[in-house]
């Protein structure tokens, strides 16, 4: 598995494979308008992620429930003394090699797909209060609850799927998916199908996010991110300037 990230101020990855042959992919996504409070938004993003790497290596988690990783991880975080302000999408897929199933938890929108003989087959759903608005994790400062959006690790939304030797997996922010349309994912993707050559790998996923990042800032780019917009009446073109983090990998059961 191997993994990409630019401008990545606000997100973090990890990546673990278990004596169990179950490995577990994940991406954090920190909201930008903590910065307006003084707050790093990358801060709590990245805490989100270590603290669930701990949890991932210490065996402590059932496969089929991911979503009890990000819990564990968030009411860590809460109930800790030194407090890690600010706010956070979520999205941790876990293999279980042995059967074949893939087991996901999403909160936001970040997300992944499945791509098998060059077609998505399996991917997560955006969880949106409305436009723009994803679903998140938070800690605000004390006091001010009621002016901050917050939402329960249990809210998230929950799959699985089986999957097959050679499928490929992506995991990544809303910074790709706001910028890039299926089409292109899949035409990186499909370059190194079946592929387990890390640097190839690599290489895709270097040049998905890349890709993600040269549309970002182009104003006349008629993005996903700008589609949507306009399904919502708002009236906008362009790319989405966002943070990047790019998870690629291929399924061997």
């Amino acid at each position: 598995t191997v993994y990409d990230e630019l401008d990545v101020t606000e997100s973090t990855v990890v990546c673990h494979k278990t004596v169990t042959i179950d490995c577990v992919a994940g991406v954090a996504d920190g909201v930008g308008g903590w910065r307006a409070w003084g707050i790093d938004p990358g801060e709590f993003s990245h805490s989100l992620m270590r603290v669930s790497e701990r949890v991932v290596r210490s065996g402590r988690f059932a496969p089929s429930e991911p979503a009890a990783i990000i819990a564990r991880a968030y009411y860590e975080l809460l109930e800790n003394k030194t407090h890690i302000l600010g706010s956070s999408t979520a999205c941790v897929v876990v293999l279980q090699g042995d059967v074949g199933q893939l087991y996901s938890a999403n909160i936001g929108d970040s997300g992944f797909l499945v791509l098998r003989n060059g077609s998505v087959v399996h991917r997560s759903q955006e969880q949106q209060h409305y436009f723009n608005t994803p679903f998140q994790l938070s800690l605000p400062p004390p006091g001010t609850n009621a002016q901050v959006l917050s939402d329960r690790p249990e809210s998230a939304d929950t799959l699985e799927f089986l999957v097959k030797e050679g499928d490929m997996l992506i995991v990544a922010t809303d910074g790709v998916f706001d910028n890039l349309p299926d089409s292109m994912i899949i035409k990186e993707m499909v370059k190194v199908q079946g592929s387990t050559d890390l640097l190839l790998l690599q290489q895709a996923a270097n040049s998905i996010a890349q890709q993600a990042r040269k549309l970002a800032f182009d104003e006349d780019y008629m993005s996903p991110f700008a589609r949507n917009a306009r399904e919502n009446g708002i009236n906008a073109i362009g790319g989405k300037p966002d943070d990047i983090t790019v998870v690629l990998a291929t399924i061997t059961v």
